[in-house]
């Protein structure tokens, strides 16, 4: 790491690697094979403080710093990447919603028990008309006395089938466009009309249950709404933009996963008489691996730094975002090509950290968007 961290960074990165190495790697091709929600380990995490790393301990977090919440996600990805989605939709969407834009009854009641582990959250934007074209949504809220109904459903919601808290938007003013859009604390097991349609069965990240939501005629108090009537469409964008951080983080911890378990198969792996690792082309590919995860996540921490000092970080969010995805399909990629033949067999993860990586590169905004908002704040500028 050549990061210079804290003691305390030092620390965190330190606690969390020995769980991981210890908990997480051991049972990753289980959560892979099996692709259940691994509630253990969930409440394993909660109980190191994991669930509610960057909120301040008053409302139930561990109160650290966003660059100490990147190496934890970081850490915590390498051992999984499903695992590595749970934490980020549930603390750097749905916690991140309730601190940034909530008041002060809705933070002691629905963040306290997120950030202690004790509820799990789950963000329900897109749905099957509106991915990248948020405005294009048709779930709608209409007020009635002190109550709002919601009717329409959610599509890809990570956790949405196991969340205890989800943050839904949907249009209370459906000719505003963007401006319509408000957000809004749901509680699955209290609203009657939430209902879980069903999960997606993916590529990778398993383990972490992605959701097709439907609300139908769905009450909910008005205490409720998160923020005024209006807000919701900027909430999002300044929470994905937020998450992008720990998106990175997922990245450059896949990355290293692969990059490592590729070293020490190069090293052990002989032909021709010799370690294939000693081959000048397979020397080059780890160079490159390596030099590649070393500049992600240096993109990962300047953003969170910025992050940190309240300046703005659209564009370094999304650079880091955009590198680090890219980065960790790329050095997947090199994983598997390194290990030949058993790359291309569930006898090693080197698959599994190539299917993991690609999801990077499509939520909380694909690489295609990514790409738009990097330019629009250049030629802002």
């Amino acid at each position: 790491m050549d990061f210079a961290l804290s003691a305390e960074q030092q620390q965190i990165r330190d606690m969390v690697s020995e769980f991981v190495d210890e908990e997480v790697v051991p049972a990753a091709d289980e959560i892979d094979h099996n692709d259940e929600f691994p509630q253990d380990l969930v409440d394993e995490m909660a109980d190191l403080g994991l669930l509610g790393m960057p909120f301040p301990e008053e409302y139930g977090g561990a109160g650290l710093d966003y660059h100490s919440y990147a190496i934890g996600l970081e850490e915590i990805s390498r051992g999984s990447g499903g695992l590595g989605t749970i934490v980020a939709a549930h603390t750097s969407l749905a916690g991140n919603m309730l601190y940034e834009f909530g008041d002060e009854f809705q933070k002691e009641t629905y963040l306290t028990p997120l950030a202690a582990g004790e509820d799990i959250g789950a963000f329900a934007l897109s749905e099957a008309g509106a991915g990248s074209d948020v405005p294009a949504m048709e779930t709608t809220a209409e007020k009635d006395d002190d109550e709002y109904v919601i009717d329409g459903g959610k599509l890809w919601i990570s956790n949405g089938s196991v969340a205890d808290t989800v943050t839904v938007f949907a249009k209370t003013d459906p000719e505003a466009g963007n401006k319509g859009i408000s957000s809004f604390v749901v509680r699955p097991e209290d609203d009657d009309g939430f209902i879980v349609e069903g999960t997606e069965e993916k590529l990778g990240d398993k383990g972490c249950p992605t959701a097709e939501l439907r609300f139908d005629d769905m009450r909910i108090p008005e205490d409720r709404l998160l923020g005024e009537e209006g807000d919701g469409f900027v909430h999002a964008l300044k929470t994905l933009n937020g998450g992008r951080i720990t998106i990175a983080a997922r990245g450059v911890g896949i990355a290293r996963g692969a990059f490592e378990a590729a070293r020490d198969y190069a090293g052990e792996r002989e032909q021709f008489g010799q370690p294939i690792g000693e081959f000048q082309s397979i020397k080059h590919k780890l160079a490159d691996m390596d030099t590649k995860i070393q500049a992600a996540r240096m993109l990962m921490h300047k953003a969170a730094d910025k992050k940190i000092r309240g300046e703005d970080y659209i564009k370094d969010a999304s650079q880091a975002k955009l590198y680090a995805s890219e980065v960790s399909r790329e050095v997947a990629n090199e994983g598997v090509q390194i290990h030949g033949g058993y790359g291309y067999t569930k006898d090693f993860a080197a698959e599994r950290f190539y299917r993991d990586a690609k999801l990077n590169e499509i939520y909380e905004g694909t690489s295609e968007v990514l790409r738009n908002t990097i330019g629009d704040q250049l030629l802002e500028e």
